[in-house]
């Protein structure tokens, strides 16, 4: 019974052993097997040390594909303290070739720290230095690649595109509404050490960094060009306190082109101002519009049919008396009597009080809101303002007497082209957006892609058309006519408002603007252009603002390629205009015949024979008085 009981306990422990072995084999088994990646990783966590490469930013593009914002390479230097062996020597010959102070360097070199980025005096080093660095080969010295984000055109579009801060974090602008996009994933270069930071004897792995996605704009950059070359000039020419310009798309409320004075060039955005830097005008000022405004009233006018433009009569003595309160015209004297299509094109105060009263404060408010006034436009950049306008029940007859000519409301420039725009495109009010779509960055693929958002419908098409023709004789027969261009159909209106300060309104102090249409039959374009305070000239907004836009207009068709046209209206001549003549056809016609036909005309010829062959320019187009006529000669009539 005893070595039975004994035979028995050795079976036991002998089982018990096996056990113990056998769940020994088996987790020895699972690490070496199925824990074996997970443990290898927690392993290389503990001896791999990562040198941040930096991704580069998406670029930023034009509507066409040009670059707009772009990186450079850069080189940064990075130290590994504990690998240096020689500090004091690295401290010297560092301190000697980054041109700082010995004391400076020796901060980093010997900071107890697994790694250390030398900021800012190691970062985006130039490729001159960067090979000095290189060429020592000194130990625990590194050299990581680093972007720095690069402005091509500098100022232009500044405001709108922004700036990046020294780590390459948007910080204004489209840089930062769309830092989240732009933004890539860092790569790294491992290597790896012990826990006092020696190297081990193990490859270095590279992760390659992912850049980020491109963004593609509506932004059109040979009218943002014209803009920003026009900005320059009315800076130049009249001092103002500031400028701005919009061109957009009134079919789909994509903005063209955008810009404003004081600007800034993002390269360098460290030497402005935070003012500068962080107002973006065209979506920020917030003032009086003036008469660009009573674009929505007449529209308001036409749609309840409180008037016939072309029937209805309004005589104006120069002055008109609400409430006590004397509201003048801009003339001496008045106009007389007008139709209210003259009203528009005069851009007649008394008549537009008349308008305000016909409609009533409840119907003209309720057009101002649906054409989004007092509300943001939803536009896709920071730092949009909304405006001010009237509580209805603050409204009185004086209250709404100056609102319906543009005065005692606010408004922002982005509200008033994306109203105007509604005005004329049929009565469809687009959100304005500046994102075209997001692009892969190597294959510039469509990722996303932004389209027309109808807010809402304001007029109809019958009052928008009419709106059109209306506009349009502004600039042939009223206060716009120095941008009427021969050939093309342009619409248009001025505005000159009077600035206010606590309370009262300034003297000689105004914001002048104009609202250009091209073409306005069928609308490709809404240009609208404000000038704060300009100095040393006549206080017209048909003198100061009105040359400028004509130009940039000119601009506009040439990047749209809008087609010529007949004028549905000639322009009334003022005396400062030329005399123009319409080209006749001379082409077949002998030599001595045509110089009876062109008495008007100067006339170069090239060419030998007795036949005009070709003429330039073409037959029908129009001249100034002595203009000059190119006439090719050949021996056969054609």
């Amino acid at each position: 019974m005893f070595f039975k009981s004994i035979d028995k306990r050795i079976k036991i422990v002998l089982l018990l052993f096996i056990v113990i072995f056998a769940s020994i084999v088996l987790r020895v088994f699972k690490i070496q097997v199925f824990d074996y990646k997970k443990l290898k990783s927690l392993a290389n966590d503990l001896w791999s040390r990562d040198l941040e490469v930096q991704a580069d930013r998406g670029k930023i593009l034009d509507r066409n594909g040009n670059v707009l914002a772009d990186n450079v390479t850069t080189t940064s230097l990075v130290l590994i303290p504990n690998q240096i062996k020689k500090k004091k020597e690295v401290t010297e010959k560092l301190s000697e070739i980054l041109n700082v102070r010995y004391d400076e360097m020796k901060k980093h070199v010997y900071k107890k720290a697994s790694i250390e980025r030398v900021h800012p005096e190691g970062r985006r080093l130039s490729f001159e230095i960067a090979d000095k660095i290189n060429s020592l080969h000194l130990d625990g010295v590194y050299l990581v690649k680093e972007s720095k984000r690069n402005y091509p055109y500098g100022n232009l579009l500044s405001n709108s595109i922004g700036y990046v801060g020294i780590d390459n974090q948007g910080l204004s602008g489209l840089e930062l509404q769309y830092d989240d996009i732009l933004t890539g994933t860092n790569g790294a270069i491992k290597y790896f050490s012990d826990a006092k930071g020696n190297q081990l004897n193990l490859s270095d792995i590279y992760v390659e960094p992912v850049n980020g996605m491109n963004i593609q704009l509506t932004i059109d950059i040979n009218i943002q060009k014209s803009i920003e070359r026009e900005l320059n000039n009315i800076v130049d020419k009249f001092s103002p306190d500031m400028a701005l310009a919009i061109v957009m798309n009134p079919k789909t409320g994509e903005i063209l082109a955008m810009s404003s004075r004081p600007n800034f060039d993002p390269n360098n955005y460290q030497k402005y101002n935070a003012e500068t830097l962080n107002r973006n005008l065209p979506i920020f000022a917030s003032y009086e519009p003036g008469s660009t405004f009573k674009i929505i009233t007449t529209a308001a006018s036409v749609e309840e049919k409180v008037v016939d433009l072309e029937k209805d009569h309004f005589f104006d003595s120069g002055s008109v008396n609400v409430e006590g309160s004397v509201l003048k015209c801009w003339k001496a004297g008045g106009h007389g009597d007008q139709t209210f299509m003259q009203v528009l094109q005069n851009s007649c105060n008394p008549g537009f009080v008349k308008l305000g009263q016909l409609l009533g404060k409840e119907r003209l408010f309720s057009y101002i809101n649906k054409f989004g006034f007092g509300e943001k436009t939803g536009v896709d950049l920071t730092g949009e303002s909304k405006g001010i306008l009237f509580n209805l029940d603050q409204v009185g007859n004086v209250e709404l007497s100056t609102t319906a000519f543009g005065q005692g409301v606010s408004v922002t420039p982005i509200q008033q082209v994306t109203a105007i725009s509604s005005v004329i495109n049929g009565g469809y009010l687009y959100k304005p957006y500046i994102l075209k779509s997001v692009n892969e960055p190597l294959t510039n693929e469509i990722i996303d892609e932004n389209y027309k958002e109808l807010v809402r419908r304001t007029i109809s098409k019958e009052t928008s058309k009419i709106m059109r023709g209306a506009l349009e004789s502004v600039v042939a027969k009223g206060g716009g006519k120095k941008a009427f261009i021969e050939g093309y159909r342009i619409g248009g209106k001025t505005g000159t408002a009077q600035k206010a300060k606590d309370g009262k309104y300034l003297v000689n102090n105004y914001i002048m603007s104009f609202v250009s249409i091209v073409p306005s039959n069928d609308p490709e374009a809404v240009l609208y252009l404000a000038i704060d305070n300009p100095k040393n000239t006549a206080l017209l907004s048909s003198y100061t603002t009105t040359p400028f836009a004509r130009k940039i207009t000119l601009d506009i068709i040439e990047a749209l390629d809008i087609p010529k046209q007949e004028n549905e209206m000639e322009k009334d001549l003022e005396w400062t205009d030329k005399v123009t003549y319409e080209v006749p056809n001379v082409v077949g016609m002998k030599k001595e015949e045509v110089k009876k036909m062109l008495p008007n005309f100067t006339i170069e010829y090239s060419g030998e024979g007795e036949y005009i062959v070709s003429q330039s320019p073409e037959a029908k187009e129009k001249l100034e008085d002595q203009g000059t006529i190119r006439l090719m000669l050949g021996d056969k009539r054609k």
